[in-house]
């Protein structure tokens, strides 16, 4: 295999990376043992040398090319393909996206990032039946007067960050010594920097200086892109780390329920708060409401709320959660519809969620729409399960709301992405996010052991499936994102399969899931990455565990921590013991990621946790009171830690607690 190193130097006047020679590097490369595959990738020894008489200060690039067909880039949780180059991108949010030719923001024909913008170190594509990947290590570390790579378990200073990169153009993925966030900084989709000069993110070599590095080359046969998977989890595996241990699992429960029921209770909503903010001058509290039926607050929060009140058996807690899951069966359908109302504000039931403005068609959502129909199911399922108490009505209410539902799906049997608020029926499609009613009627059936849908669910599985998973490129699932790749939309299609395994135990079931689980996965950090800001530098916060949202909000949130439940029964029915080892990080990472005494994250009560963490420093926006930058979100977030609340008190607990 072939590679291709060149410079920039902080000097440097151009922005072009130049030949080393030019630069005054020599370097000499060894590629050793191997045969590509991602078992055994062929291993590559490289050293370069500063031959001046001066230091050297900038960024070193190495590039692996391919013949290129029709590459995609799959750079996991910052590049899924293009990241929608192809689909019109004049949209309010921005996000990097590949798509050939010049530079019209936000695309670009190549692209250069910070190693820890990525959840693995490893840049792969897909192209032409083929797989081609470069791993190295993320960040540099100085060790006895000398830079070397860092590894899990070796001790050493924090000297520099790598980069990874990938180029449409000229069809090459990379590695760098130093970085770029490059052509543009993507703080988040509202945020977009242009290109920094050479700084602080440069690599040095002292005269005569002569530093060692290693990578592992794949180049593989493959069927598809999912392929992609087999090296992100070598990958893992050569850099894993454990989260940091903290709390216990019951414990996490009660601080984080302990935490909503008292802090994020809106009495006079029937609803739990969006945001709950300390008021530092007046004392009290702040209450940011972005009322909704779900995602945000209303069932995704209630619900999990109930499961933590029956596991602690706090009657209290469980009235309130009930009083916001009744208010919502028997208030918020739009009679011209026969689907619920998306949200309440003021008491007015209506479609114009926070997100309203941010989308292109105004109407129902199907994400919220079908997310609050499965949380009123496991509502259901809870309360019959552990207090033999049957909502009858809330059943009859998803029953016929799911009914009309089904009657909207097009040809390719897609849910829409947007119903009408006048009819109910479909007007936007293409997206992910309708796989939240497919998980609503996979659940319905199987809590009432009802066929009749089932080959309608098939039929939609498998569209999803094929359009999304099997590319490895769910988009359209949160509504602030205007339809960019995520991991959210994916925990709605793994507990849609789970419950169409159940009902029917065809094992294509549990391929399709580990296939959904491995795309998950891909979002989610692997090792810890070396944070500088605090709180979380200070804290030793953990990333191994935690997942990146979006390729637009590019921060690590506690959403996919609400999928416990499903890693168990896949690893239940499969015996897989990678799942096994996600499931380990997961359960450890949702246990140290909230206030487990008062101000742990310098604000707020014990069981406080917001969203919004932020493993890189090229996504803080945050401030102290000083103006210095924080790494979070300096509030309580009902729905965020009711997501871990749902992972920790489903199936989980009977397991393991008892």
């Amino acid at each position: 295999m072939e590679l291709i190193i060149s410079a920039r130097s902080k000097e440097q006047k151009s922005d072009d990376y130049l030949p080393l020679k030019e630069h005054g590097i020599s370097a000499s490369i060894e590629i050793n043992s191997g045969d590509g595959w991602p078992k055994d990738p062929y291993h590559a020894r490289a050293w370069l040398r500063n031959d001046n008489r001066i230091k050297w200060s900038g960024v070193i690039h190495i590039e692996l090319p391919f013949t290129k067909v029709n590459p995609r880039y799959f750079l996991p949780a910052f590049m899924y393909g293009r990241n929608r180059g192809e689909a019109p991108q004049n949209v309010p949010n921005e996000f990097p996206r590949l798509r050939e030719g010049g530079f019209n923001r936000p695309s670009s024909p190549w692209w250069m990032v910070r190693s820890d913008k990525l959840s693995h170190p490893v840049a792969l594509v897909y192209d032409n039946d083929k797989i081609y990947g470069l791993s190295a290590s993320p960040y540099f570390i100085s060790k006895n007067g000398s830079k070397q790579q860092w590894m899990p378990n070796t001790e050493g200073i924090f000297y520099q960050y790598g980069g990874y990169t990938c180029s449409l153009d000229k069809g090459t993925i990379g590695y760098t010594l130093g970085y770029e966030n490059a052509p543009w900084l993507f703080i988040k989709s509202h945020l977009v920097k242009e290109r920094f000069p050479l700084s602080d993110n440069c690599f040095e070599l002292e005269p005569g200086e002569t530093v060692e590095f290693s990578l592992d080359l794949y180049e593989y046969d493959a069927n598809s892109e999912l392929d992609i998977n087999d090296v992100i989890q070598e990958v893992y595996y050569n850099y894993h780390q454990n989260p940091r241990k903290s709390s216990d699992v019951k414990t996490t429960v009660t601080d984080l329920a302990q935490a909503i029921y008292g802090d994020g209770w809106l009495q006079e909503d029937l609803n739990y708060a969006c945001q709950v903010h300390e008021d530092l001058e007046n004392g009290g509290y702040r209450y940011t409401k972005l009322t909704s039926i779900s995602w945000t607050n209303g069932l995704s929060a209630a619900v999990p709320m109930l499961m933590a009140a029956l596991r602690l058996e706090n009657e209290p807690m469980r009235k309130q959660s009930l009083s916001c899951i009744t208010n919502i069966v028997e208030n918020s359908i739009n009679q011209s519809s026969g689907l619920p109302y998306d949200t309440c504000n003021n008491g007015s039931w209506s479609v114009k969620g926070w997100w309203f403005d941010g989308i292109h068609t105004p109407g129902h959502s199907s994400y919220v729409v079908g997310q609050a129909l499965f949380y009123i199911l496991k509502a259901y399922d809870y309360e019959k399960r552990y207090k033999n108490i049957s909502h009858g009505d809330w059943l009859e209410f998803v029953k016929a709301v799911l009914m009309k539902i089904e009657k909207t799906k097009n040809s390719d049997y897609e849910y829409p992405y947007i119903f009408s608020e006048k009819t109910g029926a479909g007007i936007e499609y293409d997206s992910f996010s309708g796989t939240w009613c497919m998980a609503a009627l996979a659940y319905y059936c199987w809590l009432v052991d009802d066929k009749k849908h089932l080959d309608s669910l098939k039929k939609s599985e498998k569209h999803y499936y094929d359009a999304y998973v099997k590319r490895m490129e769910c988009y359209g699932g949160p509504l602030d994102t205007d339809k960019a790749v995520d991991s959210e939309g994916i925990l709605a299609y793994l507990k849609a399969i789970k419950f169409l395994h159940a009902l029917t135990n065809d094992s294509i079931y549990l391929k399709h899931m580990r296939d959904a689980l491995c795309y998950e996965f891909s979002f989610k950090f692997c090792y810890n990455s070396p944070i500088q800001v605090p709180p979380l530098s200070r804290i030793g916060w953990s990333s191994c565990g935690g997942s990146v949202t979006s390729v637009a909000n590019p921060h690590i949130h506690p959403m996919s921590s609400n999928i416990i439940d499903e890693l168990l029964y896949f690893e239940k029915n499969s015996e897989d013991q990678y799942v096994q080892d996600r499931i380990a990080d997961i359960v450890r990472w949702s246990c140290q990621t909230y206030n487990t005494y008062d101000r742990e994250f310098d604000y707020g009560k014990k069981g406080w946790m917001s969203e919004r963490f932020c493993h890189s420093e090229g996504l803080v926006t945050q401030k102290y009171s000083d103006d210095s930058l924080a790494s979070t979100w300096f509030c309580l977030m009902p729905w965020a830690s009711a997501s871990i609340i749902e992972g920790l008190a489903g199936d989980y607990w009977d397991v393991n607690i008892g």
